[in-house]
């Protein structure tokens, strides 16, 4: 077990509505592993065994260290992440109104690296296996009796609007569609995602066009995508992806590897 990293599903009916998906990320004789996240418009909650973090967010390993909880909000620039030493994590992956349906009043503007979300108990038990089979069994469990349902249908028909029409959107669409005002669905957004209704509506395209190209047709080039997705031209799909990740499509692609079965797409440079 020197290295593992294995991403696999929730399978309760309550908690498969609400998470994407799990994975277990070990690598017992890292000395540095440093690698680049791009925006995504989930939100996840990192256990580590026995880390801390330092003042510049490294993950340093530390074997007389407590666990390490960590909950990341949507992300919409580049996430750059050193870990120091032996690692062993277990990442939650949240839909977007996913972590909301477990635990209350948390702070989507930044990330929360001194929050109990599980238990000392729970987290013995969840670090003491490694078969993602069993995992799936104590997270789901763990998730399912947290539960408490959080409704904002405000918030919920404008994610499922923007997903359902992310290649023809704008805000006044949006807005109108839902009948309030740009300002007061920005005021929501902020709140209970930490970004603006268009900072979410670019991250979402941006995921589903590199899901096209990564998983759907990678012989598409990057004029067909652009034209398919609804971009203004070549330059406006370049300039999106340049901001979101600080490369063009071409050096983003040629740079990143797919871990695991889902949509983990990392700039590797341990």
């Amino acid at each position: 077990m020197k290295q593992i990293f294995e991403t696999f599903k929730p399978k309760n009916l309550t908690v498969i509505k609400y998470v994407d998906y799990y994975y277990l990320d070990v690598k017992l004789d890292n000395e540095i592993n440093d690698f680049q996240c791009f925006p995504h418009f989930n939100n996840t909650l990192s256990l580590y065994k026995s880390h801390k973090v330092l003042k510049n967010r490294e993950i340093a390993f530390d074997e007389t260290a407590k666990p390490l909880q960590i909950f990341t909000p949507i992300r919409d620039k580049v996430l750059k992440v050193r870990q120091l030493g032996e690692v062993y994590r277990i990442v939650v992956v949240f839909h977007p109104l996913g972590i909301q349906q477990f635990y209350k009043n948390l702070n989507f503007a930044d990330y929360i690296t001194d929050f109990d979300f599980f238990t000392v108990h729970e987290i013995i038990e969840i670090f003491s296996k490694t078969e993602t089979e069993i995992l799936t069994g104590l997270l789901d469990s763990f998730l399912e009796k947290r539960f408490s349902n959080f409704e904002n249908k405000i918030l919920e028909k404008s994610v499922q609007y923007i997903f359902s029409q992310y290649e023809n959107f704008s805000v006044v669409k949006i807005s109108n569609e839902i009948r309030i005002s740009r300002q007061h669905l920005n005021r929501i957004f902020q709140s209970h995602l930490g970004i603006s209704v268009k900072k979410f509506h670019e991250i979402v395209l941006f995921r589903k066009t590199m899901n096209k190209k990564l998983f759907e047709n990678s012989n598409e080039n990057f004029t067909e995508i652009a034209y398919e997705f609804n971009f203004s031209d070549q330059s406006h799909f370049n300039k999106t992806y340049k901001n979101l990740t600080k490369n063009s499509p071409t050096k983003f692609f040629a740079k990143g590897t797919v871990l695991g079965k889902e949509d983990t797409f990392w700039h590797l440079h341990s």
